[in-house]
This record gives C-alpha cells, structure tokens and sequence, in this order.
C-alpha cells in the first residue's frame, strides 16, 4: 500500500500536471512566559488569535480565565484556547481606591424623594401584615366551626355481605357451528 503523497504524486504524473515542491510554509509562534513560568505560544499575541501552553510533547490550548505575564500585562482567554484581550494588570492600589469610591457613593444622603419610597414601602407592608394577621383569624374561625360540628360514622367493608351475582351467557339460541359440537364432545358437555 502506498502513502498518500506517493499516491497524489501518480495521479498527477498521469493527469499530465507538474507538482510544483515549494516549500510550505510555516507560521512563526511568538512565545511568551507566564508569571508561573509556563510558556505558551500564539501566532500573535491579539485578540481572536489562538493561544497554547507549550509542554514537551504536546502543545494544549490555554483554558479560559486571566493570566499574568511577566512582563506585568494580563492575557484574558474568554474561548478556550482564543484570546480575548491583553490589557494592562491594575495595581492593588488602584482597585482598593475604586472600591473606596464605590462604598463613599453607596453612604450618601438619602433624598426626599427617596425616604417618601421607603416610607410608602413600609405602608404597604404594614397593611400586608394586617391582611395576613385577618386571614389567621378567619382561618381560626373556620377551624373552630369544623371542629365543633360531630363528625361522621365511619364506613365498614362488609366482606361477607350478600351480594348477587348473575351470571351472563351469550348465543345461546344460535345453532351450533361443527367447530361447536367438536369442542362440546372433548368436554363432554351434552346439550
């Protein structure tokens, strides 16, 4: 059995069409280091370039989440093994000063407009534990009429009970087919 290129090679040379060996071409892979010290390679280091963690055997697309590189930057896979971006890494400094920002906001003053919501929420819950607190009565009130009345006799199965069965025959009167009198004389039924 001959390999496949030997066997396009044939095919070719028969159909009359030169093969033309140019080189192929292969695409160049820059490598970059993670924080870690694991190596991973893409074509480019972009956005919708694939991306791969280089091992000594295999090369295995990078799994989705946010990587440090060395060189401080974060590399965010969204796809597994497809870049998404590569942004600058925020300092600690810079995410403790925007939480600080973001509770300053949360602890300001409330407005008129704000406490007459509150105030009208607080009214509504009010009269909903009001409502509820009715219906519990109602619903003892009911219970109190239910309980109040007699209950009723239990019924008994009555296993030994007479109970008339009829029994139910069909074509009696039609005359007898010969497969009727054959089967009545094996059963020795006389009629």
């Amino acid at each position: 059995m001959k390999n496949p290129l030997e066997m396009l090679k044939e095919i070719k040379s028969v159909l009359g069409i030169e093969l033309s060996e140019t080189p192929t071409e292969e695409t160049k892979l820059a490598q970059m280091t993670l924080e870690n010290g694991t190596i991973i390679e893409a074509e480019d280091f972009a956005p919708e370039f694939e991306v791969f963690i280089v091992t000594e055997e295999d090369k295995i697309a990078l799994p989705v989440g946010e990587y440090a590189l060395e060189d401080g930057m974060i590399l965010v896979v969204e796809a597994e093994g497809i870049i998404k971006e590569i942004k600058e890494a925020t300092s600690e400094e810079e995410v403790v000063e925007e939480e600080v920002e973001a509770a300053e906001e949360e602890m300001s003053y409330a407005t008129k407009e704000e406490l007459a919501e509150v105030k009208s929420m607080i009214e509504e819950l009010k009269a909903m534990i009001k409502d509820k607190e009715d219906m519990a009565a109602v619903e003892e009130q009911v219970k109190e009429e239910l309980s109040s009345q007699p209950a009723a006799a239990p019924l008994k199965h009555n296993p030994e009970g007479n109970v008339q069965t009829k029994k139910v025959t069909f074509g009696q009167n039609r005359p007898q087919s010969i497969q009727d009198r054959v089967f009545a004389r094996i059963a020795n039924i006389q009629k």
